[in-house]
Order: structure tokens, then sequence, then C-alpha cells
């Protein structure tokens, strides 16, 4: 297989990108979007220019880091697939493929398809975890919870933090992300003592780092790589809403004294 690559290349976090274009010729379709860049650097390498910068750990889509958006579609045309799961046989011969980092102020450029998405980190940090004392290991029936309750938690903890629906949302919004770390731990018996904080000060730092504000698009739910549903989003607005005016109880019925 022959293609056309346009892919962008940006040195540095302050410098000018550009998209550039290469050929590159004896693609297999049995290879995964990842191993045909690999080509594409060993050829660069062996022409004496400078490898294509991008972001890898795993490549089994699991570690979230694969972000590309590639003809304008987060992670590739193929639904409920990472970048690194994404395969050759998704294209044809003599196709052009123009592939391009994300596209959010708050995820800034470092180098060509690699952005800073440490912003997902601080609104973890913020208050994705859960920090009481829940004692040593416990027996896995000793706690119940209801079949349904435990399939929503573990559907919202498949997220792995990609940064596809800030890429794929036309407002940049992360709240598909963190409505998932939300929603997982809200859920779950261990996750209530801390669950109106949580809700509050992740959608805080959300908003701090200046992602766009959800209007329910749904872009984010058809990029998402492992399909989480953006009704987790209408469960982290609820929550904020009842973490919100419980904290306005106290300081109201003080004031009426």
């Amino acid at each position: 297989m022959s293609l056309t690559l346009r892919v962008w290349r940006q040195p540095g976090p302050k410098a000018a990108g550009k998209l550039e274009e290469y050929r590159l010729d004896g693609v297999g379709d049995d290879m995964s979007f990842l191993e045909m860049f690999d080509m594409l650097n060993d050829k660069l390498t062996r022409d004496g220019k400078e490898p294509v910068a991008f972001a890898h750990d795993c490549r089994e889509g699991i570690c979230g880091s694969c972000s590309m958006m590639i003809n304008g579609q987060a992670h590739g045309p193929w639904k409920a697939t990472a970048t690194c799961q994404l395969h050759m046989r998704a294209f044809k011969n003599g196709d052009t493929i123009t592939v391009e980092p994300w596209r959010a102020q708050p995820f800034p450029v470092i180098r060509d398809l690699v952005v800073d998405r440490s912003a997902f980190d601080r609104i973890i940090q913020a208050g994705g975890y859960i920090s009481v004392n829940t004692g040593g290991a416990r027996d896995a029936n000793e706690i119940l919870i209801p079949k349904d309750t435990l399939e929503e938690s573990m559907d919202a903890a498949a997220c792995i933090g990609c940064g596809a629906c800030v890429a794929a949302c036309p407002n940049a919004s992360a709240s598909l992300f963190t409505s998932a770390k939300i929603t997982h731990l809200g859920l779950l018996p261990q996750g209530q003592p801390e669950r109106d904080r949580r809700a509050l000060a992740m959608v805080e730092q959300m908003d701090e780092e200046g992602f766009g504000h959800c209007t329910l698009y749904g872009e984010c739910q058809e990029a998402c790589p492992k399909e989480i549903s953006i009704d987790s989003i209408m469960r982290m607005n609820r929550d904020v809403i009842m973490a919100a005016a419980t904290a306005r109880e106290p300081r109201a019925a003080a004031g009426t004294g």
C-alpha cells in the first residue's frame, strides 16, 4: 500500500507549526497506525531528517497516550478504537491521510503530535480518589452492590484519559472525562463520604484549566474509544447541583438566626 501522509510538524510549544507531506510505500494492511508511523520515522532517519514525535506507551488501548487526530477524527475512522488499535486496513492504497495533534487550549503542543495532557492529571488530583480509611482488603461479597450500579461504575472506570472527548468537542469540554471519574467513584459505597466534595472540586479544577462548557453536543461519546456515555455528564451535573445546595444550607440557616 502506498500512502501520502500530511503530518503536523512543530518543533516546540512556542514555534510555528505546519503540515508536511511524506510519501510512504510498502505499508501493510495488517500494520497498526503506530507501526506505520514507526516505518515513516525509520525512513526519515535513513534520509537524515528529524523523525515525527508522537506519544505512545502500551499500544494496547490502555494508556491513552496515542492521541492523534486522523483525517479530522479523534483516533481515526474506527469507532471504539484508540489510535494504537487502528489498523491500516481502514485505509486504501493511494489514500492521503492528514494527522494532527489534539486541538484544545488546555492541551498545548509540546512537539509535533505530542500534547501536554497534564490538565487531566490536575483534575484527578483535585478529587479523583478515595482518601477515607476503609481498612484492609475485604471479602468481595461483604459489601453488596447492585449489579446495574456496579456495571455503570465499571463502565465509567474504563476511561483511559486519552483526551479524545476534548479534541472532538466543538467547545473543547472535558466534561465526559471529568464526569467519568466522578461517576466511577460516586456510585460505589466507598466513594460516598467524599462524593459532594469530589464533584465540586473536580469541576472547579476543570473550569480553572480552561476547558469549554458542555452543551451535550454528543461528539465526545462518539469519539471515546471506551464508548463512555454522556449519561455520566448528567450524573455529574446532578451531583454538583446537589453538593452546592447542601454546602449552602448551613450558612443560610446561620444567617436566619
